[in-house]
């Protein structure tokens, strides 16, 4: 049965991998235009003495893609810009609040404190008071805006760059730039919607530590998580609170609160933690210093998936906390772990059968119930929507949140495969989850969340490759129980089942995986070609001049303006003049060079 549910699985994974890959060919091949198919982004830019960021870019780009170029956006470091403008949108709330509140009852205008929360202060007119704020902080935003702008430390070493064709994108994003493979690094850029703004202002060279200290908390997060919950817990007991508050113990002492305390304090504040979790998990892989909403997710997503598989699959299996669990298997042998954990395995059937009807089976209840954003709309909408631009957005439903639900549906997935040949009794409930799991979140994502980003499949080799760990994790744990039993001797059979399991996964990712890494200039090509015979006429540059601009340098045209690559398309190839003194034949024209003749008598004179 081990064999039948291998070779079943595997079966399976191929063709939804091929039609998942199919799919998103499809996808890609028949969509609308959109800016990141013509955009790359380009990092660690090395520093030129004689040139900016902007004029770096632009000749390297004239010189080794000299057809294809169209134009680029530099990055700007502009997270305090950000804080600026969204402090002026609050202030311009209250702004539109109070004139909302007067233009009601114009017998008397609104005041309010200057204090803290508006409980104390000089008491002042509310409109005036609001205005003079936005007035102030525009004139900050416009000069921050020019210090971004035009500081060389808030220029960063990278920038979008876009071409005029998509076949020459590709080209760019998926070839080495420099004989030096450290500088000049391109990748397809996220599409604008999916760009994590704050992040494009960490320097390329500081993701590698910030990478391993995330790694290093994740690792800490994971195994001694239950010594902050033990200590909250430890805080609500009964002696602990007799010690620190006295005065309550004739009210501690009464049964109906007593219960409370003991049966009730622990398990919610490891359910705080819990619901706390992927927040943290968000907030490490940002630290990592992702660019795209898509990859912070999925970074999110695996991390979160290894928590639960040691803290909730193994801590279920094991008796006793992660890092206890993990000071045992540092002392035992590696032989001995299979045995330790296929023999708990059979004996905890019962216990996830039971974990997943409450939570699988009532988890999917709760997200077609919806409770907790009806509960927070409502809070939300007592105490803090002042305007209708406060009620849309205390009404928004939000985004599938892939980095939490996904992983909790490959828990199960990991439960189904690891008891399938074990406890079969725990199957049905395991189909029964999928089979509601799968009508409600249709339901939901077609009818109910918003779509933040269009990553075109991109998730599915990371779903993939969890479902083949599960894969190989059942048949380890197998192997581990039938040692311990009186057919020890049919384990050498099953060896051959994580060898045959790992050489599928290195087959479908060779077949199928450069569709979710690269994109196929033969389909770039056709793209290109069908586009310019239905418009000959399209004017390519006005579409993605404006594309990548930070979302900030776009909130107030007035107070913020952006230098942006506004020349026409070039004929022909020209020279350009440079002001670095080590490369002096750009073959085309730059708008940061000055008069083209004496440039070229330069050149004349260097070549000579």
């Amino acid at each position: 049965m081990a064999y039948v549910f291998t070779f079943w699985t595997c079966y399976v994974l191929k063709k939804e991998y091929e039609t998942v890959a199919t799919m998103r060919l499809h996808f890609l091949a028949s969509e609308n235009r959109r800016p990141d198919q013509f955009t790359v982004i380009v990092r660690n830019v090395p520093p030129d003495p004689d040139e900016s960021v902007s004029e770096l870019v632009e000749h390297f780009f004239l010189v080794n893609h000299p057809e294809h170029y169209l134009t680029h956006q530099i990055v700007y470091d502009a997270n305090k810009l950000s804080k600026l403008v969204e402090e002026k949108k609050k202030m311009q709330n209250w702004l539109d609040f109070y004139q909302l509140k007067y233009s009601r009852n114009q017998s008397k205008r609104a005041t309010m404190k200057t204090g803290f929360l508006g409980l104390w202060g000089d008491e002042v007119d509310a409109i005036n008071y609001y205005s003079s704020k936005i007035e102030i902080l525009s004139k900050e935003i416009s000069l921050e805006a020019d210090k971004t702008v035009n500081h060389p430390k808030s220029i960063m070493p990278a920038a979008f760059v876009s071409f005029k064709s998509r076949w020459g994108a590709a080209v760019c994003a998926q070839t080495q730039q420099s004989r030096n493979p450290t500088i000049w690094l391109t990748e397809w850029a996220p599409e604008p919607r999916d760009v994590y703004w704050d992040n494009l202002a960490i320097p390329f060279v500081s993701l590698a530590i910030r990478r391993l200290i995330a790694g290093v908390a994740f690792f800490f997060l994971t195994f001694f998580f239950m010594i902050p919950i033990a200590l909250v817990q430890s805080l609500a007991n009964l002696e602990s609170i007799e010690k620190t508050a006295p005065f309550l113990k004739p009210i501690i002492e009464l049964d109906f609160i007593k219960s409370v305390i003991q049966g009730f304090l622990p398990g919610i504040a490891l359910k705080i933690f819990l619901i706390f979790l992927p927040s943290i998990l968000m907030l490490m892989s940002k630290f990592e210093g992702f660019i795209s909403r898509s990859s912070l997710e999925r970074r999110s997503a695996n991390k979160y998936y290894i928590f639960l598989f040691v803290n909730v699959f193994l801590g279920s299996i094991i008796t006793g906390t992660a890092f206890q669990q993990l000071n045992n298997f540092l002392h035992q042998s590696a032989n001995d772990i299979p045995k330790t954990i296929g023999v708990s395995i059979p004996m905890k059937a019962t216990f996830f059968i039971t974990f997943i009807m409450v939570d699988g089976w009532a988890g999917i209840a709760a997200e077609i119930l919806r409770l907790r954003p009806l509960i927070i709309y409502h809070l939300r909408n007592f105490f803090l929507v002042k305007t209708e631009k406060d009620r849309e957005e205390a009404m928004d439903p939000g985004t599938l949140e892939f980095n939490v639900g996904e992983p909790r549906i490959q828990l199960y997935f990991l439960l189904g495969l690891v008891y399938a040949v074990v406890t079969p009794l725990l199957l049905p409930f395991i189909v029964v989850f999928f089979a509601l799991a799968y009508v409600v979140y249709r339901h939901q994502i077609i009818n109910v969340y918003n779509q933040e980003y269009e990553s075109a499949a991109a998730f599915w080799p990371d779903v993939h490759g969890r479902i083949i760990v599960a894969l190989v994790v059942s048949q380890l744990l197998l192997m581990g129980l039938l040692s311990t039993k009186e057919a020890a001797q049919s384990t050498p059979l099953l060896i051959t089942l994580p060898i045959l399991t790992i050489w599928f996964h290195l087959f479908c990712k060779d077949r199928y995986e450069p569709a979710f890494v690269r994109y196929p200039l033969q389909e770039a090509m056709m793209k290109d070609t069908l586009e310019r015979t239905r418009e000959p006429n399209l004017n390519l540059k006005g579409f993605l001049q404006n594309a990548y601009v930070h979302p900030v340098f776009k909130h107030d045209e007035d107070d913020v303006e952006i230098e942006t690559d506004s020349e026409d398309g070039r004929h022909g190839p020209v020279l350009v003049p440079t002001k670095r003194h080590s490369r002096r034949n750009t073959p085309l024209p730059s708008k940061h060079s000055g008069p083209l003749s004496s440039s070229r008598s330069e050149v004349d004179g260097g070549v000579s």
